[in-house]
């Protein structure tokens, strides 16, 4: 009917009723925008089907909205209206109370029903949630729990243990640093400090004989000059060992009897060792030649026999052939040899 005048329109009655529809629509919608927005309205441009079925739509949803708000407030009103009569039964004393209702119940014990329904009408995994954001809730001291919060009291809860983890590192590194530092300053004080009375007696096997030839205890003056160093008043710093020299010299002929004894010695083992490694690596070559010409055989006994074997039957096929071939060529080069020899006859003759 697009194609025809809007008078001739009015005449069809199907048109009709889809315009009355449509203008009742209209008036509906625009009662709800007057309600909720008093002194507006859409603009004439937008006054098209699309727009209709949208604002339908939403002023259903708001008023199936308004009237569950209407349903929960009259639920709460009738709710705190029995709250106050129960109280005021209680006021007026225990000779009241066979008045009221028994059908009254404190709102607290409706807070307990309703959640006790709710909690029992959960699937296994709605429980299991509920009770894990409860336990989390409880840890983590939020009061009014959402899963928003939750996740960022866990991620906050989660840096600062990843903080706290690099710090405790931290410290235990910079803990072991000081610690080595305090035992090699300890030995460096050790070492720069007077040296002990322990120090002046350091015994040498390879000197003990040369310390004893030397030594004359008939020697007055040896006695007093020792005496007299031990009275000495002792410098503080660095002192070093007064064997010393004594350590020097006993090192020295440790390494010429080194030198004199132990070298041809210790050559003749590594000549020794190095000839049986030699033996070994030969040894390891021709097994290691003798398993290569089992290379390519199945792991399997039986499967290798077989394998084996079928290499001779093609070995002994080879071997007929080759049989074959040298004596057809034999056989076609002998009669040629004959005649050869009975023209050299005749020329002979």
């Amino acid at each position: 009917m697009a194609h025809l005048p809007s008078s001739a329109a009015i005449f069809s009655p199907s048109v009709a009723r889809a315009a009355a529809s449509a203008a009742k629509d209209w008036s509906y919608v625009d009662t709800w925008l007057q309600r909720k927005f008093p002194g507006r309205g859409p603009p004439p441009f937008e006054r098209n089907p699309d727009t209709l079925r949208i604002l339908l739509a939403l002023a259903s949803a708001n008023e199936a909205a308004d009237e569950e708000r209407a349903l929960i407030a009259r639920l709460e009103a009738e709710t705190l209206a029995q709250l106050r009569a129960h109280e005021r039964s209680q006021e007026h004393g225990t000779q009241h109370a066979t008045k009221d209702p028994p059908a009254i119940i404190t709102l607290q014990s409706t807070r307990e029903a309703i959640l006790t329904s709710l909690e029992t009408s959960l699937t296994r995994d709605g429980q299991t949630a509920l009770t894990t954001m409860a336990t989390l809730a409880l840890q983590t001291g939020t009061p009014l729990p959402t899963p928003s919060a939750l996740g960022s009291e866990l991620i906050s809860l989660s840096t600062q243990a990843a903080t706290l983890e690099q710090a405790t590192s931290r410290i235990e590194t910079l803990a072991a640093y000081l610690t080595r530092e305090a035992e090699a300053t300890a030995q460096l004080a050790h070492q720069l400090g007077p040296p002990s009375p322990s120090d002046h007696h350091h015994h040498d096997p390879y000197l003990e004989g040369e310390e004893e030839e030397e030594e004359d205890p008939n020697d007055t003056n040896t006695a007093a000059a020792a005496a007299h160093s031990n009275n000495r008043p002792r410098k503080t710093g660095f002192h070093p060992p007064p064997d010393l020299s004594l350590q020097n010299l006993s090192t020295q002929r440790r390494i010429k009897h080194l030198q004199t004894a132990r070298l041809p010695e210790l050559r003749d083992k590594v000549r020794h060792e190095e000839e049986a490694y030699l033996a070994l690596l030969a040894e390891k070559q021709s097994l290691d030649a003798a398993v290569r010409a089992f290379a390519g055989l199945p792991p399997d006994t039986e499967q290798a026999r077989a394998q084996l074997e079928a290499l001779r039957a093609e070995l002994r096929r080879m071997v007929v052939r080759r049989d074959e071939v040298f004596e057809g060529l034999v056989e076609r080069e002998s009669p040629r040899k004959g005649g050869g020899s009975s023209n050299s006859g005749g020329r002979r003759r």
